[in-house]
């Protein structure tokens, strides 16, 4: 039997802290997702979901976007991925009931873990201007509502169409063709805040902005550099790919400011062998200081480079451009410099460059530890640079692999949700459909931000997602969204962002991955695309949650035919009605999704084209693979301060906080918590288990401030801190952003600590 929410919102300071563990997975992995599984699902709704999850005639998880091979296990899911589908077919309801006994002023102060765990919502809801709460509202008035406020606008780029990564390509597809023919390219998406540098960076150096690995590539690959990643909470199904890397003999070095118990040793709960023993991963932990990553990828160059015969001469000489750049570029590496910004020392590089050069199948794997930094476009360019110097790219076993969060994230952008399409994409899209697309550049979430701050955008519409928890400076934020006239958010469960609204709000339910899809025609089933280009279909299999719930597709259908009426021409009723109409148009707009509908059919469905790995073809402007021989930069911290990461907990998805522990880094019952070497601790005279406020430092002097974080002695790198987001989000500037891609820059935060102005008592310890 499924468990009942929490009443009251627990205590979130006062955590029981232990020493980190030191491997993942096993059998307390197992006994977390049963417990988790059957407090949200209860028992026999657990085994009708978790046996469907990532199955070809199953539903996709809603969790990461890490890909299934051919040959899928009965249990094809990892633990988080497991608490992903809970909280989605939980049987935990919110019904306008719930919404009027919590008026917005009781919402506003409730953590994201307690609104998560109150369930789905199964009614639209509105809330009125002036309103105290939330009341239900019928389909056809919210379409009116959303028509009203977006005819009135004085311009289509007032409005901004935000997209999760967890939207089906079906409903991305027509999201962005809805607001193009309204008028905007104001859209703004997850992928902005994590993996855009990595698309710029790759666009820029091989022509395409995905990763040019697939899953046998892994397997088959001689070494795996792990950088700025942690695949033991975010991508916990990688760890099975590492593993079976490694018993073919590959090599792996982790590099990361944190010692990650995923990387350390994986317990494979797969086989009994593996949940006793495990398979240690890493041969080499780099501990890198934060943001030091592209002054180490630089001076391995240089090391490449001056190695007599290590250089893949005929690559570089028939496929690259700008070697004779870079070239001169890393000559200036130094060595004092390169220990400074890392923190690493001479033997451990050496080893690296050895194992380096040993490898001829080398892929780099990495994730928001590279990206969301400053100089991130520059960091990942270089990644590419040493893959290029050795030919490991367009050869198996070898490439780029950034590894994506959100589901969908990739589909998302391959299906035109962007704030900056190619000209080629709009021309098709207009063709196809008859319309006139806008070709001026629209906002991305940061850009959306301030132009919802500055009075220059009104309505916000999100498909999915949490923009208010995700983003980052959250009072500039959510001051810049209470100016709005509306927000509308398409979600399956409460957050933050449905507490912080415009001047009237709208929440519309939708169904989720795990829920049967039935339109005019039939049963339906979308379809998703993973971080390694591979498309497949979903299908839940659980009656909706309730039977007011409409799908993605359906919501962005009819509030087309309520804003645009009978003036467009597109057949939004047939798209509806049937999905299958949606791709038979995708077919003809995007490249790769030719025959559409006849290609998902295949069980496991189809891989989309890649130029650089399939024909070692490069889509550049110079038609060639682009060396690049940006300046060398790393942060540089005042005496007194820290550089702070933020981070998930192993109880977290994104912003979605499934439970108050962090297992694998000891943290029991509390989020608000500063990781801290002893060290450091120690000169900053921070004990553990003291409270402190964390402070941000940013060149505008504004004072973000973070309160009542308990200190707890770690060990990470020497001159870093790392602590949980969302709660961190509001140290993070607006215009704290990554050079080119406008990511912000979550992964480099320059703090100070200053004492707390109140503990938890005794009591609230006690209580957790």
């Amino acid at each position: 039997m499924a468990a009942k929410p929490p009443a009251g919102d627990p205590v979130q300071d006062a955590p029981q802290v232990a020493p980190p563990q030191h491997a993942a997975a096993g059998l307390p992995a197992i006994g977390h997702t049963l417990k988790i599984a059957q407090a949200q699902m209860g028992v026999r709704r657990t085994a009708q979901t978790l046996l469907k999850v990532n199955q070809k005639n199953g539903f996709d998880c809603p969790g990461c976007a890490w890909p299934e091979g051919d040959k899928r296990h009965t249990a094809e899911f990892c633990e988080n991925g497991a608490k992903a589908v809970a909280e989605e077919a939980t049987l935990r309801r919110v019904t306008p009931d719930f919404f009027a006994a919590h008026p917005l002023a009781d919402l506003s102060t409730r953590s994201g873990y307690w609104l998560g765990q109150q369930g789905r919502i199964t009614q639209p809801m509105y809330l009125p201007a002036g309103a105290d709460r939330y009341e239900a509202v019928t389909w056809e008035r919210a379409f009116e509502i959303i028509a009203e406020e977006l005819t009135a606008l004085g311009s289509p780029d007032e409005a901004l169409f935000y997209t999760s990564g967890r939207t089906s390509n079906e409903a991305a597809f027509l999201f962005q063709l809805f607001a193009r023919e309204f008028g905007t390219n104001n859209l703004p998406d997850c992928s902005n805040m994590c993996h855009e540098s990595s698309g710029s960076a790759l666009t820029e150096t091989i022509g395409i902005g995905k990763g040019s690995v697939s899953l046998e590539d892994l397997h088959r690959a001689d070494l795996i550099i792990v950088a700025g990643q942690n695949p033991g909470t975010n991508h916990p199904r990688m760890l099975s790919a590492l593993e079976q890397a490694k018993n073919a003999g590959a090599k792996i070095i982790s590099v990361n400011p944190l010692p990650e118990a995923g990387m350390e040793r994986f317990k494979n709960p797969q086989t009994p062998l593996g949940m006793l023993k495990g398979t240690p991963l890493n041969d080499l932990f780099l501990q890198i200081r934060i943001g030091g990553d592209q002054a180490l990828f630089r001076l391995l160059n240089k090391l490449v480079i001056e190695a007599e015969g290590a250089m893949d001469e005929e690559f570089i000489r028939e496929h690259t451009h700008g070697f004779e750049e870079l070239a001169a570029a890393a000559k200036d590496a130094d060595w004092a410099e390169t220990l400074t910004a890392t923190g690493l020392t001479r033997p451990e590089i050496e080893r690296a460059l050895a194992m380096i050069l040993a490898s001829k199948r080398t892929i780099v794997c990495w994730a928001m530890g590279l990206t969301q930094h400053k100089h991130g476009v520059a960091t990942i360019r270089e990644v590419v640079n040493l893959l290029l110097l050795r030919g490991n790219i367009g050869r198996p076993g070898a490439g780029v692999c950034p590894v994506r969060g959100h589901s969908n994230v990739q589909g998302d952008r391959t299906m035109g949700i962007f704030e900056r399409p190619a000209p080629a994409f709009l021309d098709a899209l207009d063709r196809e459909f008859g319309i006139t697309s806008p070709r001026h550049h629209g906002y991305d979430v940061v850009r959306s931000i301030e132009a919802l701050r500055d009075g220059k955008a009104k309505v916000l519409f999100a498909m999915g997602g949490n923009f208010v928890g995700a983003t980052p400076d959250t009072e500039v934020t959510e001051a810049a969204i209470r100016r709005a006239a509306l927000t509308v958010h398409v979600s399956t469960k409460l957050n933050r962002s449905h507490a912080v609204t415009g001047r009237r709000a709208l929440i519309l339910p939708t169904l989720g991955r795990t829920d049967k899809d039935v339109q005019a025609s039939g049963k339906q089933f979308v379809t998703v695309e993973d971080s390694m280009s591979m498309v497949h279909s979903s299908r839940g299999n659980l009656t909706p949650a309730s039977p007011h719930l409409l799908s993605e597709p359906a919501i962005v259908a009819r509030m087309a035919r309520a804003v645009l009426g009978t003036a467009s021409r597109t057949p939004w009723e047939e798209f509806e009605r049937d999905y299958a109409a949606i791709r038979d148009r995708i077919s003809r707009v995007v490249p790769g999704f030719e025959d559409f509908n006849t290609k998902i059919a295949r069980p496991g469905g189809f891989t989309l084209p890649h130029a650089p790995r399939d024909e070692r073809r490069f889509p550049t402007k110079t038609g060639k693979a682009n060396f690049t021989a940006a300046p060398v930069e790393y942060p540089e911290v005042p005496e007194g301060r820290l550089l702070l990461q933020t981070l998930r907990s192993h109880d977290q998805y994104n912003t979605t906080i499934y439970g108050l522990d962090d297992r694998y880094r000891g943290i029991t019952g509390g989020r608000r918590v500063v990781l801290v070497h002893p060290a450091d601790a120690a000169e900053l005279g921070l004990a553990d288990g003291s409270y402190t406020d964390l402070v941000s430092e940013w060149k505008d002097s504004v004072e973000r401030r973070a309160p009542g974080f308990r200190v707890v002695h770690y060990p990470t790198a020497r001159g870093c801190a790392a602590a949980y987001y969302p709660e961190t989000n509001v140290l993070v500037p607006l215009d704290s952003t990554a050079d080119v891609s406008n990511t912000p820059a979550s992964k480099s935060v320059i703090i100070r600590f200053e004492p707390a102005a109140s503990n938890p008592t005794p009591e609230q310890a006690l209580a957790q």
